[in-house]
């Protein structure tokens, strides 16, 4: 017969604490094989295997009730499907690190002087703003796959001509670059603004190994500055005036658009075109509008919601009207696509967070809403507009 070990043995073998052991008996993970006649917790090789296990899962992330729960128990055919939902969540924990790395190394590299709480509170800031741009992002890639690309859209809703000089603030990933590079016209100049930490990271790399890939005459230059800060305009009105300024997809990371908006007034050229995005009343509205009340629910937070919209849009249409002559609104459509019911209906809790309860108590009705157009569709589409405003001064 094998030697039996005390909790102590065991948990030496397996590199853990005996207090360890103790909590896993606690848990249900880890029960004694016997006990001695002191009654002392006596464990066998079978039970170092188990343990050695917990200690092995909890390496790579697993609570002690997930591996209670779906593992320990034997529950084979659960542990590929365990194992996938782990790496998600780990995938996620990972995405959510290297996004406060990055916002502390954007705080660091631009911040001389003392740094104190209120820039901690930025950090933070920062991290939740880029989240949320980035699944965004990689949401529409998803749903919209099929669709003529987004930034192709984009770029010929600005009819960009031979020679122009273009200031590109914000850039980014600089999709509206990358996606149409061979389409940039012959001779255009762009200079492009961002800051550290951010997608333009990248676009710089891509700058470097494609120096030989532009069109002729084509020239790209990207800056890392902060564009609220005084030096960052002092940069940009060393190129004089510019013949179109783009400033897509920024006005939520900025603590005042409007000085942003000013500042480019005073560098665009006498028929140039200031182009920006934002505010927008969202077409999501109308269609969850319309799902609730087909299933007779309440709808009235919508309504809520588009008329916070619509006061922010109009006060966006006014605040660009005291620095530009003419704004055109130009409104860029794209269908998205679903096949799923469960990605529809986060999508509708995403969108209105306060409800998420509300939604959540209601989404047997909702899902089953949503089943029924996909079967009898093969998807649901959705055609969502949104909104430019296009300046001129």
């Amino acid at each position: 017969m094998d030697k039996k070990m005390t909790s102590g043995e065991i948990a030496k073998k397996a590199g853990v604490s005996q207090k360890a052991v103790r909590l896993y008996d606690e848990k249900g993970l880890l029960k004694p094989t016997d006990y001695s006649e002191g009654n002392y917790r006596l464990y066998d090789k079978a039970a170092l295997q188990v343990l050695e296990k917990i200690v092995a899962l909890k390496q790579i992330g697993f609570s002690l009730e997930e591996i209670r729960d779906n593992l320990v128990n034997g529950e084979a055919s659960n542990i590929e499907d365990a194992l996938r939902m782990q790496l998600k969540v780990m995938e996620e924990k990972r995405y959510r690190t290297e996004k406060v790395i990055d916002a502390i190394n954007r705080t660091l590299d631009r911040k001389n002087e003392k740094l104190d709480w209120d820039d901690v509170a930025e950090i933070v800031q920062n991290v939740s703003l880029d989240q949320s741009a980035d699944e965004r992002h990689w949401d529409a890639l998803k749903h919209t796959g099929s669709e003529e690309d987004w930034y192709v859209k984009i770029f010929k809703s600005l009819n960009i001509k031979k020679d122009e000089k273009i200031l590109d603030l914000g850039c980014g990933f600089a999709k509206l670059w990358r996606n149409n590079v061979s389409e940039i016209p012959a001779g255009a100049s762009i200079f492009a603004y961002d800051i550290h930490g951010s997608w333009a990271d990248n676009f710089a790399e891509y700058l470097e190994n494609n120096k030989g890939g532009l069109p002729e005459g084509v020239n790209i230059s990207l800056e890392f500055e902060n564009l609220e800060e005084e030096s960052a305009w002092k940069n940009i009105e060393k190129n004089k005036k510019y013949d179109l300024i783009i400033a897509h997809y920024i006005d939520y990371e900025l603590k005042n658009p409007e000085a942003l908006v000013e500042r480019a007034s005073k560098v665009l050229k006498k028929g140039g075109m200031f182009s920006y995005n934002g505010a927008n009343v969202g077409f999501w509205n109308v269609f969850f509008k319309k799902t609730m009340d087909d299933l007779g629910l309440k709808s009235d937070f919508i309504d809520e919601k588009v008329k916070m919209q619509t006061e922010k849009r109009d006060a966006c249409i006014a605040m660009l009207g005291k620095h530009f002559a003419k704004t055109e609104s130009v409104i860029l459509s794209n269908c998205w696509h679903y096949n799923n019911a469960d990605e529809l209906l986060q999508r509708m809790k995403e969108y209105y967070p306060e409800q998420e309860k509300y939604i959540g108590d209601k989404a047997n009705a909702i899902r089953q809403y949503f089943d029924k157009i996909i079967q009898e569709n093969g998807e649901i589409k959705i055609e969502i507009g949104s909104q430019f405003w296009h300046c001129f001064n």
